[in-house]
Order: C-alpha cells, then structure tokens, then sequence
C-alpha cells in the first residue's frame, strides 16, 4: 500500500532530538506512512544512531551540507506519499498530529498548505508555527521596536498574529516549515523549494509562489499539535539572525512591489540597529547584565550587515 503521507526530516547534528522526534511519529502515527531522514553529514553521530535505531527508514547520509532548503528537495524526490510533511528533528509528535493534519487537509483542500499548532516542552505555546507575510508595516513596527514592546498586539506585532492563541482554525499567509504539510503534487508543480534558501526563508517563498501561482491559501489547525523547541541545529543567536536577515532581504526583493523595496530594506536595516539602541538603554537603567550581552549580540549583527544587507546578491 502506497503511504497516504511522506514524513520528511532533515538532521543536522541533533542526534539525541532526532532521535526523539522519529519516536514520537512512529507511537503516534496510525496513517500508512514512511519517513525519509536526509542527514546533512553531522559530526555527531546521528546518520549511524538513526539507521541502527530505525533499519526500515528510508535514510539518506550526506557527505556534505545541503542546507535545509536542497536536503528537503532532495527527500521529496525519494517521496511516494500523497502527501508531504516537513517536520523539524527538534519536535515530539502528540495525539495522533500526523493523522490529524492529514485529516484537516482532506477537508479544506483548497488551502494546499497547511499547519498546525506547536508548543515548547513545558507547555506553553510556540507561535511560531505560522506568520503573516512581510509589509511595510510589519516592517516599521519591527524597526521601531513596536513588535516587541507590544508582542500581544494584532495591530504593532501582526507579522505574529499576536494576540491570536493559535486555538482557532484559521486562514494564514506562511506556514513554517518545521510542521509543513502539502500535497506531493503541488509541491512537484512549484519545483519544491528555491535552493537559493540555504535555510531560513524558503517556507515563505514557497508559500507565496503557492499563493500566485496555484491560488493556495494555507490554514492553521489547533487540533494538530507538536512540540517544537526551536533552533536545536543552530544555537549561535548572531549566525541565524544574519541568515534570517539576508533572506528577509531576498524575500523584499522577490516578492514586495519595486517601488516599496528601498523603503522595505531601509527598515529592515533599521531592526537591529534600533534591538541594540533600546537594549542599550534598559541595560543601563537597570545595570543587568544580561542586558548588556543582548545589546552586544545586536550589535554584532548590525556590525555584520555587509552580509546580509543585500540578501542573496
């Protein structure tokens, strides 16, 4: 019996999480299913942990980095499922999630993308399993420090939906890619993901293209829900934001009306600038140190801007 979904899983040294994660999909998936892992060459022995821990898997050991964008093509390439879902090796799988996404798509197919609900482990949600799409003024909110003065706010922190639980079905622009499902189909139409997105990035490309091209309108589902620590494969904060930064970037350049990309890329510049500036001035208003080394870590990223200013250029 061919699998209704193909579980796709990209490690990148985070054997122990990994480990875990493919656990959790095998307790608590009941649909016909395979897992395909692509292990982008880790040095911590998760390529030989997972294949002796899970024989019957489809593995896929690389001898250098792919990134998370090409490894993921690569898997959905193996992939025989109607369905594709892109899970994070930093997630645990609960209450039958993988079912029960599959299950809301089948219902709402013409969203074509679609997501669920993501907690941290000790409970407390994890918003980030979806966004809005960049704007102006997301943008602004984020330079001027709106975002996150106001975290809880629809109106200063739209780009995070804040406010918004995540216990409601909704429409949504972006769906993460650490909890991404869409019909193997569609993803073979749009060429999968751009490759040009090392990581960071390429979910939303991806979303966007769906949208103009297939008329896609993705959904969140509270009823699916996964664990999802966040930033396991990546722990230094300044190396993701300058990635995250230069694919914000491209993302200005490919998708945002030419005449709003010099004001878009002026504000985006301006984010760290204005996270180290305030930083700054809390820390010395209260003498944390933690302050201190917040407002340093900024600074090395707006120091760093050579390198992500211009996005993929």
């Amino acid at each position: 019996m061919d699998p209704r979904v193909s579980i796709l899983v990209i490690s990148y040294n985070t054997r122990e999480e990994t480990l875990a994660a493919l656990r959790s999909v095998q307790s608590e998936t009941r649909l016909p299913h395979e897992i395909i892992v692509v292990d982008n060459a880790s040095t911590d022995g998760s390529a030989e942990a997972i294949a002796e821990a899970f024989p019957w898997l489809r593995l896929l050991a690389k001898s250098h980095n792919l990134g998370f964008a090409a490894a993921n093509n690569v898997a959905a390439h193996e992939a025989r499922g109607e369905y594709l879902l892109l899970l994070n090796p930093d997630t645990v799988t609960r209450h039958n999630a993988v079912d029960r996404l599959v299950a809301f798509a089948d219902s709402t197919p013409d969203a074509r993308i679609w997501t669920g609900r993501t907690t941290f482990s000790d409970g407390r949600l994890n918003p980030g399993s979806c966004f809005r799409r960049m704007s102006l003024w997301t943008l602004a909110c984020g330079a001027i420090g709106l975002n996150s003065l106001f975290r809880g706010s629809a109106i200063f922190n739209s780009e995070h939906y804040g406010g918004w639980k995540r216990d409601s079905e909704r429409e949504i622009d972006i769906a993460q890619g650490s909890f991404f499902l869409i019909r193997r189909e569609d993803w073979e139409v749009l060429g999968g993901f751009d490759t040009a997105f090392f990581m960071y990035g390429e979910e939303t490309d991806l979303c966007l293209r769906a949208r103009k091209q297939l008329g896609a309108r993705p959904r969140f589902t509270p009823a699916a829900e996964i664990v999802h620590l966040g930033g396991a494969s990546e722990a230094v904060r300044s190396d993701k934001m300058v990635r995250l930064l230069k694919a914000k970037q491209e993302l200005i350049t490919r998708h945002f009306p030419k005449w709003q990309q010099p004001i878009a890329a002026v504000l985006l510049r301006g984010w760290p600038w204005s996270r180290q500036a305030g930083l700054r001035i809390a820390a010395r208003l209260t003498g944390r140190d933690s302050l201190k080394t917040k407002a340093a870590t900024w600074k090395e990223i707006h120091d760093r801007r050579e390198e992500w200013r211009d996005g993929f250029s």
